[in-house]
C-alpha cells in the first residue's frame, strides 16, 4: 500500500529531525573508532555515508517539495 502525501511528509520530517541526527552520531562514532584515518580517506567516507542515508528513503522523499496532489485546486 502506498503512502498518501501527508503520511510521507510526517514520516520524511520524523526522519530529518530524529533519525538524521541520530544517524550523523553513528558516522561520527564510526570514524572516531578509526585510527585517524588519511584525511582524504575520512573524506571519502563522510562522503559516501552522506549519501548512504537517504537511498532506502527515496520514496518517502520524492515529490515532498512539490503541491499536494491530492488536494482540490481552489
Amino acid at each position: 500500500m502506498a503512502l498518501s502525501y501527508k503520511a510521507r511528509r510526517r514520516w520524511a520530517l520524523v526522519i530529518l529531525v530524529i533519525g538524521l541526527p541520530l544517524y550523523i552520531a553513528v558516522a561520527w562514532w564510526l570514524v572516531g573508532t578509526l585510527e585517524r584515518p588519511n584525511v582524504l580517506v575520512e573524506i571519502l567516507i563522510y562522503v559516501v555515508l552522506g549519501i548512504v542515508w537517504a537511498l532506502p528513503f527515496k520514496f518517502i522523499f520524492k515529490g515532498i517539495g512539490q503541491a499536494d496532489p491530492d488536494a482540490e485546486d481552489r
